[in-house]
Parts: C-alpha cells; structure tokens; sequence
C-alpha cells in the first residue's frame, strides 16, 4: 500500500512539471539592451567645461603626457616641461623643452642638428649631436673650451683615454658634442691640469663651448662632488649643457662635476 502511495506521489509531481509555463498562467516577455551611450571616436580625450573655465578643452590623454626634465636640471621644477610620453601621438609631433623665460621650448623628439620652427626664428635644440667626420678641425680636435674665471682656453678631443687627456680636455663619445648635453673630462694635477680649478667655480659663472657648429655661452648652476661610479650627469638632455668632470685630489673614489646651462 505505501509502494502504491509513493507511486502515485511520484506520478503528480512529473505531471505537474510537464505542463507547459503558459497553461499555468505565467508569461515572461525581455527586452533588449539599449546601445551604449558612446561619443564619437576620437584619440584625444579632453576637459569640456561651461562657459569656458580654467582647464576648458585641455587634452588629458596620454597624449599629453610629459616625462619630467632630470632631476637638477635648470628646469626640473617649471610647469609643464619635459619630453611627451609618446612623441608620435603629441599635439603636432612635438615635444615641451625647457622653459626660456616664460616661454615653453618646443623641440622635436628625434631629429638631430639645429632646425627651426615655421613660423618661429629661434633656432632649437633636439637634444643630441653625433660626432661626424667633418666636425673635426684639421689638428684632429673638435672644438675649443674656455672659462674665463679660471683663464682657461683649451682643445677638446674625442675620449677620455690617457693619450687624449695628455693633450687636452676629452670627450665623453656616448655624449653630444653640440645640442643637448655635452660632457667633458681633464686632469687636476700634473701638466696638464685643465680641471684643476673647476671646483672653485661659482653659480652663474659663465664657460664658451665652440665647435664647427658655432659657440655657445654657458652658465653654471652646479659644482658637486659625486662617486666616481656616478655617471647619472652623462644623461641626454634636451637642454643645451655643459657637464664637467675631473677627480678630487686625494679622494680616488669622488669626482667634481661641474654643470652648466645655455645662457
């Protein structure tokens, strides 16, 4: 008799699951999703603000996105300078250089030598100067360094090698030798003590750099000891410098290092 029941139980429930949602009264009805609310495609995103406003229609993409000027540099600390994150996205193809006054810099990201900007006479820097064959003067260097303070007037010569610093100041050869940052070392004592006094140096005094490219004035804002293994002040830069090293008498692991900017 139990058998029976738990038979006729079973029976009802099947039934019931096999009558279809409509017999039952239920009726379900979705609709579909509404396009997203997308604006137009574009590459730039910017600040659209009522009746203009302080930030109306700035670009806040990466885009617009600069990589900060070197730490100590003339212009680590001025508003909107350095190099665009992606050079090939930046407004015009150009990147912000350093502050001139209150005027921004524009330099573009890859080319090397001086060009100019249409429109604009000033001449610019890109930040970096090969050493070419036809930049050498017949006597075998490549310019002439002078630092009126110290009385100083002496050739440059690609390397820092013994031979080179015998006869004059050396080159850094993964340095520029024109635009950008030009890094140069010579002696504190013996003969040819070329840097021997460059630690006396004051800020604002002034050094001449000339090569085949022209001369440039140089002002310095820098005079620093530094760990021999320090080469953070051989870095490219898209200021026009001067980095000078020599040793510290006596202190085998330091270095001076002067620096200076374009006047």
């Amino acid at each position: 008799m139990k058998k029976l029941k738990n038979l006729l139980l079973l029976a009802c429930v099947t039934a019931s699951l096999a009558v279809p949602a409509n017999a039952a009264g239920l009726e379900y009805s979705f609709d579909g999703a509404d396009g997203p609310d997308y604006a137009s495609a574009t590459s730039i995103e910017v600040i659209h603000t009522a009746n203009g406003g302080a930030r109306a229609n700035v670009d806040i993409s990466k885009n617009a996105a600069l990589i900060p000027p070197a730490f100590g540099s003339a212009s680590m600390d001025a508003l909107n300078t350095g190099m665009y994150l992606t050079p090939n996205l930046a407004p015009g193809g150009m990147a912000v250089g350093t502050v001139n006054g209150s005027n921004a810099i524009v330099y573009p990201p890859i080319y090397s030598g001086n060009i100019i900007i249409p429109g604009n006479s000033t001449v610019i820097s890109s930040g970096y100067t090969e050493v070419t064959d036809d930049l050498y003067y017949s006597a075998g260097h490549l310019g002439t360094l002078k630092i009126p303070e110290l009385g100083l007037s002496v050739r440059i010569y690609q390397g820092t090698g013994s031979s080179t610093l015998a006869k004059g100041v050396g080159h850094f050869t993964e340095t520029s030798i024109w635009d950008g940052n030009v890094a140069l070392a010579a002696h504190n004592r013996g003969a040819n003590d070329y840097f021997g006094e460059i630690h006396t140096l004051d800020l604002g005094d002034t050094i001449k750099l000339t090569t085949k490219l022209g001369t440039r004035t140089y002002e310095v804002f820098s005079v620093s000891k530094v760990s021999e293994t320090d080469r953070s002040a051989l870095a490219s830069s898209t200021e026009n410098m001067l980095t000078l090293y020599t040793c510290v008498r006596n202190q085998r692991d330091l270095r001076w290092c002067v620096q200076a900017v374009e006047k």
